[in-house]
């Protein structure tokens, strides 16, 4: 399992809020991502868990607050190198191999070590025998772990994932989910966004509650699971665990 370095901020949030015209999506946040962190952003539709996904990214910027990428404290300034899995695989309308080779191309990966680079991630996945297959013309599972391969193969410090499962069978799931808990086991910090609870429980070390754009809770998982919660993560939790 991998250590959690509390040493070492990869994002810090200060108070942080962002606004979408007369739209609050975020408010008050403050908080810190640590390196080997496996965090889970949960809560109702509309709570926040979107934009604070990207806002820790940095695709979003704070419309107040401080969003800092990296650890000035401690000498190290530069932003993480992050990657970002959507609910619905963006893909071009390419061979999967491309798809993969263009986004090495795009981060600035040496032409001499992108072939290597897109093999081995799609061998890690297991679609190397279908590198040639159009990318639309995979299965929706198929997709998503093309979505992973590509993400990985940047050799992200960040890895994050929007609804990553929620629209895949639970057999495709089931591949997914094996495929984040390897790759966070590599060393690779991840943060989720999910409204599957079992599997927060399943993959994450930290969760974090979102309501109406405030973080109402930020606990460990077992302590998320087990302890006394605020009324409305309470309701939450138990709407959500029918087997609980």
């Amino acid at each position: 399992m991998t250590v959690v370095d509390n040493t070492r901020a990869l994002v810090t949030l200060t108070d942080a809020g962002v606004r979408f015209g007369s739209v609050q999506a975020l408010r008050g946040v403050s908080l810190t991502l640590h390196r080997g962190e496996r965090l889970a952003l949960v809560g109702a539709n509309g709570s926040g868990k979107t934009s604070l996904l990207r806002l820790l990214h940095g695709l979003l910027a704070c419309s107040s607050g401080v969003a800092v990428h990296g650890d000035a404290a401690a000498g190290r300034a530069a932003a993480p190198v992050a990657a970002m899995v959507f609910q619905h695989p963006f893909l071009l309308h390419l061979s999967v191999r491309l798809n993969v080779l263009l986004g090495l191309w795009l981060r600035g990966v040496p032409r001499a070590a992108r072939a290597a680079r897109c093999d081995e991630a799609l061998q890690r996945v297991g679609l190397l025998d279908l590198a040639r297959r159009p990318a639309q013309a995979l299965s929706g599972g198929q997709q998503q772990r093309l979505s992973l391969a590509r993400a990985w193969a940047l050799r992200p410090d960040v890895l994050y994932l929007d609804e990553p499962t929620a629209s895949l069978d639970p057999s495709a799931k089931r591949e997914v989910e094996a495929l984040i808990d390897a790759i966070a086991a590599e060393g690779v910090t991840v943060v989720m966004s999910t409204h599957n609870l079992g599997q927060a429980k399943r993959l994450a070390t930290r969760v974090l509650y979102l309501e109406g754009g405030r973080l109402v809770v930020d606990l460990p998982v077992d302590r998320f699971f087990n302890d006394a919660l605020p009324h409305e993560a309470a309701q939450f939790l138990k709407g959500e665990l029918p087997w609980r």
